[in-house]
């Protein structure tokens, strides 16, 4: 009962995480499941990804309605990313517990890492450019995002969203809307995956499942209310760091390097705050810019029209 009730703990907190940025359930649930309640890395990731079948239909199904979905980028993105996600939860299944550990650390924490040094460059509004991506490039992201989330229990929304913004070739909206929607192809191909390989497992875990979806159900409202009164940029560096933090000593570890990870802790959490703090100067700077861009393309034209 208390693992369940951990695990419900962990469905709260990523439903906060993911409804603050619109990525970071699969990552930070991963984590916390491992740290919190011990159970295996393949369990944690198959556990996710069978909570996540409820969670990104559901969000699938919302964006639709609103629509935030390009359809030909989700399917270009979405089928491939299915075919990477299986392939990779095969690997994970036939890794032993003592190899899948260290390696899905690392993933977490390079997933971590990006989140940190994402955020801490501020969000900032860009041009959108009119050429649309190329079908192999999507395909290429979508594979890549998709391996990287079932080995690494998630990272489908770091990897792919963050390198479509960063492109800014579409709206922020329509690519989150658009990512969301093909999580489902992602998720459900992972969860066969792990079906495939550890249905006992699976079934053992079921109880898991529920609580997962549990605390992410009553975490949902929550995280609505929480995105209009906090900062995003310092939320997703404390997230960034909170991954790192739990995974990076686990990887060093493995490697030899036992001594000192107190070192190495306090170092992320110093670097940790020092970018999420960055980020949010960062974001504050530029939106006093955008404003007074904005401000000097309404005002000139008067200014002229009062001269001539």
């Amino acid at each position: 009962m208390e693992t369940l009730l951990l695990i419900a703990v962990a469905g709260f907190a990523a439903q906060l995480v993911d409804g603050g940025l619109g990525m970071g359930f699969g990552a930070t649930s991963s984590t916390m499941l491992i740290a919190l309640a011990g159970i295996t890395p393949a369990a944690a990731s198959a556990v996710v990804h069978t909570a996540e079948l409820g969670t990104t239909l559901a969000s699938g199904a919302a964006h639709m309605r609103f629509g935030n979905v390009d359809w030909r980028t989700a399917f270009a993105i979405g089928i491939p990313g299915a075919i990477g996600a299986f392939i990779g939860a095969t690997v994970l299944v036939r890794l032993s517990t003592e190899a899948a550990r260290p390696v899905m650390s690392l993933i977490l924490a390079l997933i971590g890492l990006n989140l940190m040094l994402r955020f801490a460059r501020g969000l900032t509004q860009r041009k959108l450019a009119d050429k649309p991506h190329s079908t192999t490039f999507l395909a290429g992201l979508g594979l890549f995002g998709g391996f990287v989330d079932a080995t690494g229990g998630g990272g489908w929304g770091p990897v792919t969203t963050s390198t479509l913004l960063s492109a800014g070739r579409a709206e922020p909206r329509r690519i989150v809307g658009t990512v969301n929607t093909a999580e489902f192809l992602v998720t459900l191909a992972a969860t066969a995956g792990f079906a495939v390989g550890m249905w006992n497992d699976l079934v053992a875990n079921l109880a898991g499942v529920l609580a997962l979806l549990v605390g992410g159900v009553i975490a949902a409202p929550v995280a609505a209310w929480l995105v209009t009164r906090m900062n995003p940029i310092a939320l997703g560096g404390v997230v960034g760091t909170l991954i790192v933090f739990l995974n990076l000593p686990v990887v060093l570890k493995f490697l030899g390097m036992s001594d000192g990870l107190w070192v190495v802790r306090v170092l992320v959490l110093i670097v940790g705050a020092a970018l999420s703090v960055r980020g949010v100067l960062k974001a504050r700077s530029n939106s006093r810019a955008a404003s007074e861009r904005e401000g000097a393309t309404v005002v000139e034209p008067d200014t002229i029209g009062n001269h001539v």
